[in-house]
C-alpha cells in the first residue's frame, strides 16, 4: 500500500502511506551538525520534532549522549556502505544518501530495460531481485528506531516499509500472472521518481545545501506522483483477485485444528477499500506542507 497506510499513523498523532511518511532521520551529533539540520528538516515536515522532547535530551547523561552517537554513527555508516556496495556505489554521507543510490540505480535500470526492450514485459523480473533486496533490508529501519538510534516513530516506520513489503512480496512475487500489468510499471515508476526526488531533499539538507528546484520538486511532484502510485497499487491488487480466488492462495479453510479461517481474497477487498479514508489524510497533510514549506503559511494542524 506503499505510502497510503502511514497515513494513518498521522490520523492519531504521528505521522504511512505507504505511503509513503517521513523517512528515518538520524540522530543529530550536535546542534550545529549537518545531520542535526537534517533532522529538524524531517521534523518539520512530519510534527514529531525528531521524536524527543529537548526536556528528554537534557535528562540524558552527556558522556551516555556521546557514547550513543558514536555507536549510532559508527552503524549507520557501516549500513550506508553496505547498502551502497550493493549497488556498487559508496556512499558514508547519511543513511537517506544509500537509499537515494537504491532508487536511482532502480529508475536507470527500468530505463534501460525499456530502451532495450521497447515494452514494460518483463520489467518486473529484471528488476526484482534488486527491488526484494533493497525493500526487504528496509527492515532494519524499524530496528532504528526501536533502539532509538533514529527518532522517527516505530508506528509511522513499521507501516510504511510493511506495506511496501506487502506489495512487493504478497502481491507482485507471489501472484506472476500480473508481473506484466501496466499497473506494476504505474506504482514502481511512481516510487523511483518519488523517493529519488524526496532523498535527494534529505540528502542536499543534510549537507546544508539544499537547491531551490529540488526543495520545489519535493513538495509539487507528488501531486500526481502519489494519486499514480495508488492508482498503479489498486489495479494491481485488482488484476490479482482472479488468480487469488482461484488458487485459494494464502486462504485458511475450516475445518482444521486450529479451528481458525482466512481468506486472502476478502483480505485483498478490505485492503483496497482501506485505501479510501487513508489516502486523503496523507495527500492533504502533503498539501498543507507544501503551503507551509513553498509559501511560508502557517499551518496548525488538530491532534484527533
Amino acid at each position: 500500500m506503499g505510502r497510503l497506510t502511514e497515513a494513518a499513523a498521522a490520523g492519531s498523532g504521528s505521522r504511512a502511506a505507504g505511503w509513503a511518511g517521513s523517512p528515518p532521520t538520524l540522530l543529530p551529533l550536535s546542534p550545529t551538525s549537518p545531520r542535526c539540520a537534517a533532522t529538524m528538516a524531517s521534523s518539520d515536515e512530519d510534527g514529531t520534532n525528531g521524536g524527543a522532547s529537548e526536556a528528554g535530551e537534557d535528562r540524558e547523561a552527556p558522556g551516555e549522549r556521546r557514547r550513543l552517537g558514536v555507536l549510532a554513527t559508527a552503524w549507520l555508516t557501516f549500513y550506508d556502505i553496505a547498502m551502497t556496495a550493493g549497488l556498487e556505489q559508496f556512499s558514508c554521507l547519511s543513511l537517506r544518501s544509500s537509499w537515494d543510490y537504491r532508487w536511482l540505480v532502480l529508475a536507470i535500470a527500468m530505463v534501460r530495460f525499456y530502451m532495450e526492450k521497447g515494452t514494460h514485459r518483463g520489467l518486473y523480473k529484471s528488476i526484482q531481485k534488486t527491488l526484494k533486496f533493497f525493500q526487504t533490508f528496509a527492515l532494519l529501519e524499524i530496528v532504528h528506531c526501536l533502539i532509538g538510534i533514529v527518532p522517527t516513530s516505530v508506528i509511522v516506520t513499521g507501516v510504511q516499509v510493511s506495506s511496501r513489503i506487502f506489495m512487493v512480496w504478497l502481491i507482485t512475487h507471489s501472484i506472476k500472472p500480473i508481473q506484466n500489468e501496466e499497473s506494476v510499471v504505474l506504482f514502481l515508476v511512481a516510487w523511483t521518481v518519488t523517493e529519488i526526488t524526496r532523498y535527494s531533499f534529505y540528502t542536499f539538507s543534510l549537507l546544508d545545501h539544499l537547491p531551490y528546484f529540488i526543495k520545489w520538486a519535493r513538495y509539487n511532484f507528488f501531486i500526481i506522483l502519489y494519486p499514480v502510485g495508488v492508482a498503479g497499487e489498486l489495479l494491481t491488487i485488482y488484476a490479482a483477485l482472479p488468480h487469488v480466488k482461484k488458487t485459494g492462495m494464502f486462504s485458511i479453510r475450516l475445518p482444521n485444528k486450529y479451528n481458525v479461517s482466512f481468506d486472502y481474497y476478502y483480505f485483498l477487498l478490505i485492503t483496497m477499500a482501506s485505501y479510501i479514508p487513508l489516502f486523503p489524510q496523507l495527500y492533504f497533510h502533503m498539501l498543507r506542507q507544501r503551503r507551509k514549506v513553498l509559501h511560508g503559511e502557517v499551518i496548525v494542524e488538530k491532534d484527533d
